[in-house]
């Protein structure tokens, strides 16, 4: 096994810096405006935000190809962003409107885009991870040359199908990426009360190469994603990538006292030196590829791209009721 800290992170030059830094400011807006439309009654069901966690969608998904697939999880909105997702169709998804990517009816919890390779979240735990060898089968049959990335969280370790799924892959040398985001909770639970054993010892028992890396370092993660991206596409077969992260809100955005499970002291020692958006920008700042006013210049315009994207979702028709039964499994 290797960790992110055994060897220099390479270099990323400074334009593709700033772009993943726009990219989880942009993931980072938009998941407060989610919980904005929640709190005030706008949005119907419950969303698993993403608030935290930035680096990870990012990073991996910077080490993609739009071509590429990726499965996603319940909280899944910072996965559908980093693959490329508009925040219009977005937000009108998660309002039930008919201009958002499932015409309303997918909601939080099931927003796909195939024109970006996203297949689609998932409310299940675990539950794309055989979708993701699927996927890489048929990628591999076609001869495309597209990866797959799976994403899931600590729950996953707990379902049979992870496992199953990560004993064809290999078998079958399939370009599949199992990306684990390690936050330490499985809904209210701590992974080590829930996870026998060491975990990465699992991926390895099918003979799958296994990297571990800082979550909270979009450096550090999208130069381990390359690797194992660029090793799949070359025919290597399946990687595992756990990257250690945290969510700075609850399981979901009605979990506001979250007491009964983790501490308050917990949180705040997470959010004010592990933050992946600030780590980035105090980087750009420090080694003088960017400065505050051009930074914060990025953020009055992600903010405006998304003050946008709400008013148009709020704006958007619903779905005429006679299509209910239209474009869902019966």
């Amino acid at each position: 096994m290797e960790t992110g800290t055994q060897r220099a992170i390479p270099a990323i030059p400074k334009e593709e810096l700033l772009q993943m830094y726009e990219q989880m400011l942009r993931i980072r807006i938009f998941e407060e405006q989610v919980n904005e439309l929640y709190t005030s009654g706008k949005m119907p069901g419950l969303a698993h935000l993403y608030i935290g966690e930035e680096a990870v969608a990012v990073g991996v998904c910077r080490a993609l190809r739009r071509e590429d697939y990726i499965t996603s999880t319940h909280r899944g909105h910072g996965h559908c962003l980093a693959k490329g997702a508009a925040v219009n169709q977005m937000f009108a998804e998660l309002l039930g409107k008919a201009a958002g990517y499932c015409h309303g009816k997918g909601g939080s919890m099931h927003i796909a885009d195939p024109e970006t390779g996203n297949l689609g979240a998932n409310a299940i735990v675990g539950g794309s991870t055989a979708i993701a060898v699927g996927a890489a089968l048929s990628a591999k049959m076609r001869g495309t040359n597209q990866v797959v990335v799976c994403f899931f969280g600590d729950g996953a370790f707990g379902q049979g199908v992870l496992y199953e799924a990560m004993n064809m892959a290999a078998l079958w040398k399939l370009p599949v990426i199992y990306v684990c985001e390690s936050n330490m909770y499985g809904e209210y639970t701590a992974t080590r009360e829930a996870a026998a054993g060491e975990v990465l010892a699992r991926p390895q028992a099918c003979g799958i190469p296994v990297k571990e890396v800082d979550g909270q370092e979009v450096r550090a993660v999208f130069a381990a994603a390359k690797e194992q991206v660029e090793r799949a596409r070359r025919g290597g077969g399946p990687a595992f990538l756990i990257c250690h992260t945290y969510r700075f809100r609850g399981h979901h955005v009605g979990d506001v006292n979250r007491s009964s499970y983790r501490s308050a002291e917990e949180e705040e020692a997470w959010i004010r030196e592990r933050d992946p958006v600030r780590l980035l920008g105090l980087f750009l700042i420090r080694q003088r590829l960017a400065d505050a006013s051009a930074l914060e210049k990025i953020d009055q315009t992600i903010r405006a791209e998304i003050a946008a994207g709400v008013q148009f979702a709020l704006d958007a028709p619903y779905p005429e009721p006679g299509e209910v039964t239209q474009n869902v499994y019966p």
